[in-house]
């Protein structure tokens, strides 16, 4: 456990300390800035660029610095239908992103396929790439991303970060 200070001290003469583990900070410091990935296929990437206009601000809730590349970000938003041609495309981007990485899937295409029950759409983007929350709707609203992007930060609230290395095993 640390100690941080929080602001000035109190008139009362306490000091303003809080007590928190390190995994709380780095966890909160990791919810508060998200920096999605562009990356919309169809009719629901409308809906994820509304979600940016002043109109909504998605930058109120740590996630509005969109970025084009995938070494800079640490959200896939997979918004619309997904196509077999696509998916390697997908999964190579996805593996580009640094770690901890997170993928929301957006809109009845992504999750599922929707009604495009054919051979050259992917049937779920989670064939392929492993996704954090699904966003229902066809097409979803920007308060339903909202609402996805709020359950992941609940998630990355109670990510465990630190974990116990196992002993060195002696070879002999």
């Amino acid at each position: 456990m640390g100690l941080i200070q929080i602001g000035p001290p109190a008139k009362d003469g306490e000091l303003g300390v809080m007590t928190l583990s390190l995994e709380k900070v780095v966890n909160w410091a990791r919810k508060g800035s998200l920096w999605p990935m562009t990356f919309g296929l169809a009719c629901c990437a409308i809906e994820m660029i509304a979600a940016v206009s002043s109109r909504y601000d998605i930058d109120r809730y740590g996630a509005g610095v969109f970025r084009a590349s995938p070494r800079q970000s640490d959200l896939m938003i997979v918004a619309g239908t997904v196509c077999r041609r696509m998916a390697p495309v997908i999964r190579k981007i996805y593996d580009q992103m640094p770690e901890p990485k997170y993928v929301i899937s957006m809109g009845s295409c992504a999750t599922s396929g929707n009604i495009y029950d054919s051979y050259s759409v992917v049937q779920g983007v989670d064939r392929f790439v492993p996704v954090d929350i699904y966003v229902p709707g066809c097409p979803p609203t920007p308060e339903a991303l909202f609402d996805g992007i709020l359950k992941l930060q609940d998630r990355i609230m109670q990510k465990r970060v630190f974990t116990k290395q196992p002993d060195q095993v002696k070879m002999s």
